[in-house]
């Protein structure tokens, strides 16, 4: 847009104008007041830049957690060791053989729970040390619903029950078993010496 020059008509009406006006404040500056300062604008921070990715390069993947709920085998390596800890050493590594076993390979939850608490209170009155419970590791849902389902309800009821009496009484330490036992399908039960 280019601005229009100003006639000659406009320019001697102007002076005219200039000629009749009077100060409104004689007392004041010659000068009229300077104009006020701009706020300054706020300085951006620059945004951090990306290297350039090439085509082959490897991405360097962020750690992303989704997890809510730790795993079973985190939550029972997070309880307080009961037992003696050269022996817990050993049964970690498959070296004690369980003297008793229980296997819940395709039962439901009303039959495996009474289930449970009889081996394990029978194997601590027969004066058993280490017994060997295995649930399998579960299989995936035909159909995935709305709510997420762990996958082998028994993996994780198991610790459940054995954390409640009557079993909490009888028992010293619960771990998931070595791969040689049946690894992540099966957990070592220590149990307490029956008085």
């Amino acid at each position: 847009m280019t601005r229009r020059k100003l006639t000659g008509d406009e320019i001697d009406l102007w002076h005219k104008v200039v000629k009749h006006t009077e100060r409104l404040h004689p007392g004041a500056h010659s000068s009229p007041p300077a104009p006020p300062m701009p706020k300054p604008k706020p300085v951006k921070q620059p945004e951090p830049r990306l290297a350039a990715f090439k085509v082959g390069s490897n991405a360097k993947p962020k750690p992303v957690k989704h997890d809510l709920k730790p795993s079973i085998a985190r939550s029972l390596a997070c309880d307080p060791l009961q037992m003696d800890e050269k022996a817990f050493r050993r049964m970690k590594r498959g070296k004690i053989r369980p003297e008793g076993k229980l296997d819940l390979h395709g039962m439901r939850i009303d039959t495996a729970h009474p289930a449970l608490t009889r081996f394990i209170l029978s194997a601590q009155a027969s004066g058993k040390r280490l017994v060997l419970v295995v649930t399998g590791k579960g299989k995936d849902r035909d159909e995935p619903g709305p709510m997420p389902v762990p996958r082998g309800v028994l993996r994780h009821k198991v610790p459940q029950w054995l954390a409640l009496p009557p079993l909490s009484q009888a028992i010293l330490q619960v771990t998931p078993a070595h791969i040689s036992h049946g690894g992540e399908g099966a957990y070592y039960v220590y149990l307490r010496r029956s008085r």
